[in-house]
């Protein structure tokens, strides 16, 4: 663990939260874990990727996943994100679809979001680490307490952010961000488990829409091969 490191603004906004009692206990668990002999996801150097990539002072756009993906390869510390060379996960696939019917954006031959993270898009897990095929398996060793404060820090010091909350899980963040600061989109989740309720959602138009606004500079969601 002594490889994870954070983004000098988050680690300021944050420092509070890294001393209490429950982030001690994320930290003693996972080092108990890979003592263990368990594989862990992602690599320690991408745990706070989302961060690192996106500034606290350049976020402009937060999507909620809910944990990293628990296949080798696959997570890289950015939601719905898998590095070049890997399958497009269905989940990303749709979101792609809905890209191309709102954007007319070309549908990628890669899963790489870096390119959004690096323009403000904040590609943020509820929980940062799971255990190697075990879904969602660190859900309760406190990421969740921990993301909720850096949910909560966004509304509170930031202004004019888009929130995308895709599923029942994410819809449960509206509580935490403040509606009349910030523009909270809900849709259904992009798996394809729901049915094709997330297609029409138009949630990257109406980011843009509200960027430009507000006098932000929008995403170019497009990611090109």
């Amino acid at each position: 663990m002594s490889n994870v490191k954070i983004e000098e603004r988050w680690k300021a906004v944050l420092e509070q939260e890294f001393e209490q009692p429950w982030f001690q206990a994320i930290t003693a668990f996972l080092k108990k874990e890979l003592a263990a002999g368990k594989t862990i996801y992602p690599p320690g150097p991408l745990i706070f990727n989302a961060f690192n990539t996106t500034p606290f002072d350049r976020v402009k756009v937060v999507i909620l996943g809910q944990d990293p993906y628990i296949k080798p390869g696959e997570a890289m510390g950015l939601s719905f994100s898998v590095p070049k060379g890997v399958a497009i996960p269905p989940s990303l696939m749709n979101i792609y679809k809905e890209l191309k019917e709102d954007l007319d954006c070309p549908i990628p031959k890669h899963g790489d979001l870096t390119k959004w993270a690096e323009q403000g898009v904040f590609l943020l897990n509820a929980a940062l680490t799971v255990e190697r095929g075990n879904s969602n398996s660190h859900a309760k060793i406190g990421w969740h307490t921990f993301t909720d404060a850096v949910i909560r820090k966004l509304s509170e010091q930031r202004e004019g952010l888009v929130f995308m909350l895709w599923g029942n899980f994410a819809k449960q963040k509206a509580a935490l961000i403040d509606p009349f600061k910030h523009l909270v989109l809900e849709a259904a989740h992009p798996s394809p488990l729901a049915g094709g309720a997330f297609n029409g959602c138009r949630h990257f138009s109406k980011a843009n829409e509200f960027l430009a606004a507000n006098g932000q500079p929008t995403i170019d969601w497009k990611l090109g091969n």
